[in-house]
């Protein structure tokens, strides 16, 4: 259908062009219809599946003849030529996922809390004990992210592709250069706040217990 999804790092799962077995398909990023040889069918089938509630982006693929048919009452949220390169095909996908985000953006939780930080995901600020903490788009982005999901362990790769991005190629010594710096801006007193898994990678650790560790593991001793 695509010939460029071959030459990408994308799982893809083909089904018929049917809106029942799209429907039930496992979860997916993009649904990514082939409209090339049916016009008609894949018309009926965009309009269905938006119908049905469908979440994610959909995008068509297309031969030029096709262009000059398909409207906005479609359904579609984008279009692909079926001769479209690698890096064509690869910066649509990203930016349709984008938009979908930013779309869906209304639902989500603006702010979020742990303990003494604050991060306000559509201003773009984050706050410790109300100070405003000076953090880069992507230490935002990463701070966010981990907080978003407390306790869980993240490999540098996991969080290269989350919060850098499929198109991003660099190597993940960037996201051990990142973390260095957030835990600077957080401080001595809240460092630790991103934690370190040995040779697996990072988590976001909720504060608990703020005292210093040398009084939560003293005991007192009974006066002699």
């Amino acid at each position: 259908m695509l010939p460029a999804l071959g030459l990408l790092s994308h799982r893809v799962r083909v089904l018929p062009v049917e809106p029942s077995a799209l429907v039930d398909a496992p979860d997916a990023d993009i649904v990514v219809l082939d409209a090339r040889r049916d016009l008609v069918t894949a018309r009926t089938t965009c309009r269905l599946l938006r119908a049905t509630g469908l979440a994610v982006p959909l995008v068509l693929v297309l031969t030029e003849g096709g262009l000059t048919v398909v409207t906005a009452e479609w359904g579609a949220d984008d279009i692909v030529l079926d001769s479209a390169g690698p890096a064509e095909v690869e910066t649509r996908f990203r930016l349709v996922m984008e938009r979908a985000a930013v779309a869906g953006y209304d639902d989500a939780p603006q702010e979020i809390s742990s303990g003494e930080l604050t991060i306000d995901a559509g201003g773009y600020t984050a706050r410790l004990r109300g100070r405003p903490l000076d953090l880069t788009y992507k230490e935002f982005e990463l701070l966010k992210y981990l907080v978003q999901h407390p306790g869980r362990v993240f490999t540098r790769a996991q969080l290269l592709q989350e919060v850098w991005g499929y198109d991003y190629y660099g190597g993940t010594r960037t996201v051990d250069v990142h973390v260095r710096r957030l835990r600077a801006k957080l401080g001595p007193e809240h460092e630790q706040l991103i934690g370190t898994v040995r040779n697996v990678g990072y988590r976001f650790d909720p504060p608990k217990d703020r005292r210093p560790a040398g009084e939560r593991d003293s005991v007192s001793e009974p006066a002699v």
